[in-house]
């Protein structure tokens, strides 16, 4: 299946054809959905035609496909619809997403810290971090310096990259452990330029000045050598 989002994360619809149908939803040739991971959610939205129109609850990953959910009547099979994801939904999260990236990496540049997990919602998120302690005025300090970022305006490419290449860039891997498939032959980077470049696959706005404002909702512990920052953004 041809993913479009990995191209273009501002696509809000294109043309698909049904190529398989099943008890839980149906397969397309191509789509607009991401289909989620690294933390991110996967989009929701609508199939549509003159003659129908189907809610896309979730995208989910079995056996290979991608499967776009749909509860109750289906379309049928080799029938073609407009693919159209819930914007609203999706922009938001790519400013929480890119905010992310922000955050991990000052937290890299600046502590030296790996990621250990993180998760996301529309305009809030979490990350774990590999730090031994923080100080009482640790998050203000990180809000501070991850919205000087933002206000800097920096430039944020997508591209993919053969995997030997890709490896042979430092510090690609930001997270404790590599989570990449050996199975990966191209590599997608997520390069915010003059701050952060690491392989994701997600979604993201094409520049920092478009997250909005990052505020620091805490910080707390989750065991030795693990410290968890969560943020919201506005």
């Amino acid at each position: 299946m041809n993913i479009l989002c990995y191209k273009d994360s501002y696509l809000k619809q294109c043309e698909s054809k049904i190529i398989d149908v099943n008890d839980m939803g149906v397969i397309l040739d191509q789509t607009v959905f991401y289909p989620g991971g690294g933390g991110q959610p996967s989009d929701s939205g609508i199939l549509k035609n003159a003659e129908q129109e189907f809610i896309v609850k979730s995208v989910k990953r079995i056996d290979g496909n991608l499967i776009h959910v749909i509860d109750d009547e289906k379309p049928e099979k080799n029938s073609v619809y407009e693919s159209i994801i819930n914007w609203d939904n999706r922009y938001k999260l790519m400013r929480t997403h890119t905010a992310l990236h922000i955050l991990c990496g000052v937290i890299w540049r600046d502590y030296g810290a790996s990621v250990t997990g993180g998760d996301m919602k529309p305009l809030s998120g979490r990350m774990d971090f590999e730090l031994d302690e923080m100080s009482v005025d640790f998050s203000k300090e990180v809000e501070e310096k991850i919205n000087k970022e933002v206000q800097m305006s920096r430039n944020i490419k997508v591209y993919d990259l053969p995997r030997e290449e890709a490896f042979q860039i430092p510090d690609l891997i930001r997270t404790k452990i590599n989570l990449l498939p050996k199975g990966i032959k191209k590599i997608r980077i997520v390069d915010i330029e003059g701050l952060d470049l690491q392989a994701d696959g997600g979604t993201h706005v094409n520049n920092t000045s478009e997250v909005g404002y990052i505020k620091m909702k805490g910080h707390e512990s989750k065991g030795k050598n693990n410290k968890r920052l969560r943020i919201e953004v506005i």
